[in-house]
C-alpha cells in the first residue's frame, strides 16, 4: 500500500507542476500577443491608422523662390520667383514699416529721440499680419524701450545696434503673448533723430 501512496503523491506533484506551467505559458502567450497588437495599433497596421500628430501652425521659413500659402496675391509688376536675389540668405525676407515715427524722451536727460523704424522676417506672411493687426500694442512696447534708453547708448553704432535687438525682442514678446509665436528677425531704423 505504501507504493500506491508513493505513486498517487508523485502524479499528484507533476500534475501541480504541470499546470503551473501551463498557466505560465498561457500569460506569456497573452503577454506577447496584447503587446505585438498595440505596436500594431501604435503604428497604424491597425485600427485605422489615425496617429495623433500635433500639426505646428506657427509660420515657416519661407526659402527664395518657395511659395508663401499667406501671402497676398501678387498684382501684375509685383515681381515673382525670380525677383529675389540669389546671394545672401537663404531664405526670403519680409519688410514691414510702421506708419508712424516714434518719438520719446530717453532716460535721465531731457534729450527727445524721433526714429522712423521697419522689421523683417523671414518667415511667411502672416508674421506680417500680425504685425499689422497688434501694431498699438507693438508700439506701446517699443516706446518703453525707447523711454529706458539713455543718451549716451545711441551715441555709437554698438549702443544703435543694442537698440535694435532690445526692440525687436520688444516686438516678439508681445507677438508671442498675443498670436503665441514672434517670428521678426530684425529692426532698422529708416531714420533715427535726437534733440
Amino acid at each position: 500500500m505504501s507504493d500506491k501512496k508513493d505513486k498517487e503523491a508523485k502524479a499528484g506533484r507533476k500534475g501541480g507542476s504541470g499546470m503551473i506551467i501551463k498557466i505560465g505559458g498561457a500569460v506569456a502567450l497573452l503577454g506577447v500577443g496584447g503587446g505585438g497588437v498595440f505596436g500594431l495599433v501604435a503604428t497604424g497596421v491597425i485600427g485605422g491608422g489615425k496617429v495623433a500628430v500635433k500639426e505646428d501652425k506657427n509660420p515657416k521659413l519661407i526659402k527664395k523662390g518657395e511659395s508663401d500659402p499667406y501671402a497676398p496675391a501678387a498684382k501684375d509688376g509685383d515681381g515673382g520667383k525670380g525677383s529675389e536675389g540669389e546671394g545672401g540668405s537663404e531664405y526670403r525676407t519680409l519688410y514691414f514699416s510702421f506708419a508712424e515715427d516714434f518719438t520719446s524722451n530717453l532716460k535721465g536727460a531731457g534729450t527727445l529721440v524721433q526714429v522712423s523704424i521697419a522689421c523683417s522676417t523671414h518667415r511667411d506672411y502672416r508674421v506680417l499680419l500680425w504685425l499689422k493687426k497688434h501694431e498699438l500694442a507693438i508700439r506701446s512696447a517699443m516706446l518703453e524701450v525707447l523711454a529706458d534708453t539713455r543718451e549716451e547708448d545711441v551715441q555709437s553704432p554698438q549702443g544703435k545696434e543694442a537698440l535694435q535687438r532690445r526692440l525687436t525682442q520688444a516686438i516678439n514678446k508681445v507677438l508671442v503673448e498675443a498670436e503665441g509665436f514672434g517670428g521678426v528677425d530684425a529692426v532698422y531704423f529708416k531714420n533715427f533723430i535726437i534733440q
